[in-house]
């Protein structure tokens, strides 16, 4: 299968991304996103006319490459028992092995306006639905999802206290409490 063509759209997402990595998210800027992305100003603004639109368009992104990992790894498991919770805690494990910095999108957008938290509001409110709807137990599916939502906020500001022992402490006891199908 051939590689797909990278956009000029996708190329800037990746550069807003990036610059807000290295610079911090509240000195994302939009001629440093050009410069990253190899795109005129203009051209960044023809996809995005405003900083605002682009901080909107990174949060959209990072939310639904969430989604579609959380369902590629949940079809990989179909027909156990707490299949998308499973999963979910799964993808999180992976993220805290593979050290994947925050999503540098969603601190930028905080960092603009908290107007842009409506959208992860949304489908936090979505996604913790599924989750009690899809498990064998409601409550342990919200135990786990504000368990997991709890470690991530810790790494998203920066301020995580857990020793390495105390967070797989919690993941081993997150993965049992999942296990467990009753």
């Amino acid at each position: 299968m051939a590689a797909e063509k990278v956009t000029s759209r996708q190329r800037i997402l990746a550069a807003a991304a990036q610059v807000a990595r290295d610079v911090g998210p509240a000195h994302l800027s939009l001629d440093a996103v050009a410069q990253r992305a190899a795109v005129s100003k203009g051209g960044l603004l023809y996809h995005f006319p405003s900083k605002a639109k682009l901080l909107e368009a990174l949060v959209e992104q990072h939310l639904s490459e969430f989604d579609a990992a959380l369902n590629r790894k949940e079809e990989q498991q179909q027909g156990c028992p707490n299949s998308l919770i499973s999963s979910y805690l799964k993808m999180f494990v992976t993220e805290l092995e593979q050290s994947q910095p925050p999503a540098s999108g969603v601190l930028a957008a905080m960092a603009e306006s908290p107007e842009f938290l409506a959208p992860v509001r949304r489908f936090n409110r979505k996604l913790l639905d599924r989750l009690e709807a899809n498990s064998s137990n409601e409550a342990k599916a919200l135990i786990v999802y504000l368990a997991l939502e709890g470690m991530r906020s810790l790494r998203l500001f920066e301020v995580d206290v857990l020793t390495p022992e105390e967070r797989e402490s919690v993941l081993s006891s997150l993965a049992a409490m999942v296990e467990a199908t009753a």
